[in-house]
């Protein structure tokens, strides 16, 4: 009966210390791939910002495995801000997901590494209500001019945002 006690206690401890470490985080959502990303495929997310006076950090989260046959990677993002005349932010990103012997970056112990990518840092939103942020995949193989049609080794996409204070 005591043994079933401190487990329990143990198994609180624990959970409360995995939510409490995380105060930062305003949102964090996930967009599963099988394993491949489609140049035609648009990742979508929707979030409700209600501050305009403090900044944020934008992150995109990419879990990517051994499959992912490039040492970097291109996203076009476009945040879209609310209203009848929004503003939108398009920006074309390069990120390095590997070293140069190959070795893939980023968090994990398995072939699935995970990578918190910055997007944009110290973003004061400009109005309140709901933002879309879109996300496709821009890769090209080097001397060639179209895009990857299928890149390998994706496996999810997550936008994340925290709080800087």
């Amino acid at each position: 009966m005591h043994l079933r006690k401190t487990n329990f206690i143990g198994l609180l401890l624990l959970l409360l210390f995995f939510t409490a470490c995380d105060k930062k985080q305003f949102f964090s959502e996930y967009k599963e791939l099988d394993g491949t990303w489609k140049k035609s495929d648009t990742l979508r997310f929707t979030f409700e910002q209600k501050d305009t006076i403090n900044p944020y950090h934008l992150f995109l989260n990419v879990r990517n495995n051994n499959n992912y046959p490039f040492n970097n990677m291109y996203l076009i993002v476009s945040l879209k801000e609310p209203g009848k005349k929004p503003t939108i932010k398009i920006d074309t990103l390069e990120y390095q997901m590997a070293d140069v012997d190959g070795t893939l970056l980023g968090e994990g112990f398995t072939d699935v590494k995970e990578s918190k990518l910055w997007y944009l840092e110290n973003y004061v939103f400009n109005r309140i209500g709901n933002y879309k942020v879109e996300v496709v995949q821009a890769v090209r193989a080097t001397g060639e001019v179209d895009g990857v049609a299928e890149l390998e080794g994706i496996t999810e996409l997550g936008l994340r945002i925290e709080k800087t204070k």
